[in-house]
């Protein structure tokens, strides 16, 4: 990728690769500069394209949130997207940070984001927007088709593990559900904000967005918003099937528990009345008699069966 690159879209949508700028040419109606900051000359570009300073600033950023604020007749607009880079982590979003006005925008992105793009290859197609508020919409609708896949692999996931735990706690790899865990809680940390600020850039009084856009805003807030909600059930159906676990474990332990606590109550009486007839002075009863050991013997059975019969009756056994 380069580290400059412009197309200018006319009125049927056909984009036309064009020198680097920040306004159309005659004949143009929508000017799109895409600027790739991990390549050398991209940040010198920025500085000496008559940007306002805080506008570079803000695209140049090095860590940045989905948000939208208004600058003069302008709108400065972070998203952010999953990262399907070779090698990467689907969860380590990518963010692309926008200045728009009325006939222009400055996309400017440190990694590459498929998003981005699609919505460039369908300019060049012919199929590309005509407004600036039609490109942010069409590529916030991008960014969300290209969660999607990801999102519904999570809750395949999900149910899979689910599924596991109707066959016994035990058969759940906790390193999976930690991984699904992880996964939606750092994916709904961009994604949720990025509701938030599509829906800001939807109601701001700028002229140049029309009842259209608005429209497919809108449309793109939904989708956003309902994917928020699939990482917010994933999350929480994951939280319950670790509490299973946990439970489970919790049984199993008190199980345990409760058998070396019954053997230590049955042993407990045995050891003392083995211990009485151990010790070693005279007056011992059956001394001198061969059959006393086999008698104590019987009577130490018999005393265990017994107690053993009374925690039995008591339920202690049959759990």
């Amino acid at each position: 990728m380069q580290a400059v690159q412009s197309i200018e879209i006319d009125e049927t949508g056909q984009g036309h690769a064009t020198t680097p700028g920040i306004a159309p040419a005659e004949g143009g109606v929508l000017c799109w500069t895409r600027v790739a900051l991990s390549q050398e000359g991209a940040g010198d570009w920025l500085h000496q394209s008559g940007l306002d300073p805080l506008v570079v600033s803000a695209l140049t950023a090095q860590d940045t949130r989905p948000r939208c604020t208004v600058h003069g007749d302008g709108a400065l607009l972070n998203l952010r997207g999953v990262n399907l880079n070779p090698g990467d982590e689907v969860e380590d979003m990518v963010s692309v940070r926008l200045w728009i006005t009325g006939d222009a925008v400055v996309s400017a992105q440190l990694r590459r984001l498929m998003a981005v793009g699609d919505v460039w290859d369908s300019a060049m197609r012919g199929q590309g927007p005509v407004r600036t508020g039609d490109l942010v919409a069409r590529l916030a609708l991008r960014l969300a088709d290209r969660a999607e896949p990801v999102i519904a692999g999570l809750n395949e996931r999900i149910d899979d593990i689910e599924d596991q735990v109707d066959q016994g706690p035990w058969a759940v790899s906790r390193a999976d559900l930690a991984d699904v865990r992880r996964m939606a809680i750092k994916l709904r940390r961009h994604i949720a904000p990025q509701r938030d600020a599509l829906s800001t850039f939807e109601i701001e009084d700028l002229p140049w967005i029309t009842h259209a856009d608005r429209s497919r805003l809108r449309e793109a807030v939904e989708r956003v918003t309902r994917l928020s909600e699939e990482l917010d059930a994933i999350r929480d159906r994951a939280q319950v099937v670790q509490d299973q676990i946990m439970e489970h474990r919790s049984e199993v332990m008190n199980h345990q528990m409760l058998i070396l606590s019954v053997v230590a109550a049955i042993f407990l009486p045995l050891g003392l009345l083995t211990g009485l007839l151990g010790i070693n002075v005279g007056g011992m009863p059956g001394e001198n008699d061969p059959r006393a050991f086999w008698i104590v013997t019987a009577g130490i059975v018999a005393v265990g069966l017994a107690l053993y019969w009374i925690f039995r009756a008591l339920g202690w056994l049959r759990r």
